[in-house]
């Protein structure tokens, strides 16, 4: 009699136990947080053109980062224009001293001597002028591993280019956690370039929650010639960045991301 009692009382326990388990809460598996979004870089020196386009793309709330090469040859109220446009919150970036291809550059010269004669003076003088320099992107798109890894010690963040442009989900041009991230061109005449498939690649980024990472040159009302982009073009990624609640981002606040 005494073990039948003590049986039920164990079972009873058991009962117990398991229905204490069952309302336990499940803990939630925490969602990835959303960065879908866009980085717009401009490169070269066309100052006047970017702070033009400024004026007219501000009513979206956007950013750009500015990677500035020929530093020495800009005139004073070019200088304060970038010093403007940093202040509003846009990025200005490194694009070399004299714009010099980096890959070709190192073919006949050390790294060492393309970081003397391109890079330090570049950064010197940037500072300088109060400009808060923290990445920068390859002129041409040349560069090698080597180069890669003597220019992170330097920048927070390098932009090279993506040259294989053909199907949004094979593009090169999201950022996927690394310091090193490549960019897709916006310009008009740019041989992948249109319309449609920078809709692909803005869908893509906004279903998979991506960065997409754009690139041009000199901004304009209307192409007259290469390494041009339409500020329409521009209207169309803010348009689109803000009727799908994307964001807009700088090169440097991939660094929260890494």
């Amino acid at each position: 009699m005494k073990i039948s009692i003590l049986k039920i009382l164990l079972l009873c326990t058991f009962f117990v136990f398991i229905s204490c388990e069952k309302e336990q809460p499940i803990p939630k598996s925490k969602a990835k947080p959303k960065i879908a979004g866009v980085i717009l870089s401009f490169d070269d020196a066309y100052i006047n053109e970017w702070f033009a386009t400024n004026q007219q793309l501000k009513k979206y709330g956007w950013k750009g980062t500015f990677f500035v090469c020929r530093i020495h040859n800009l005139k004073h109220y070019q200088i304060k224009k970038l010093l403007e446009l940093q202040n509003e919150g846009h990025e200005i970036g490194g694009h070399g001293l004299n714009h010099l291809n980096a890959a070709d550059y190192t073919r006949v010269h050390t790294i060492n001597e393309y970081m003397k004669d391109e890079i330090n003076p570049m950064l010197h003088l940037m500072h300088f002028y109060g400009l808060k320099v923290s990445s920068f992107a390859y002129p041409y798109g040349g560069r090698t591993q080597k180069l890669d890894a003597a220019l992170l010690k330097k920048f927070k963040v390098v932009r090279g280019r993506a040259f294989n442009e053909e199907v949004a989900d094979k593009q090169g041009c999201y950022f996927n956690h690394s310091n090193l991230i490549f960019s897709f061109s916006i310009d008009d005449t740019h041989n992948d370039f249109n319309i449609p498939h920078l809709l692909k690649l803005l869908d893509f980024a906004k279903k998979h929650n991506k960065i997409l990472i754009l690139n041009s040159h000199k901004t304009v009302n209307e192409v007259t010639g290469d390494y041009q982009t339409e500020n329409k073009t521009l209207e169309y990624v803010c348009q689109y960045v803000k009727r799908n609640k994307l964001r807009f981002y700088t090169v440097s606040d991939l660094n929260k991301f890494q």
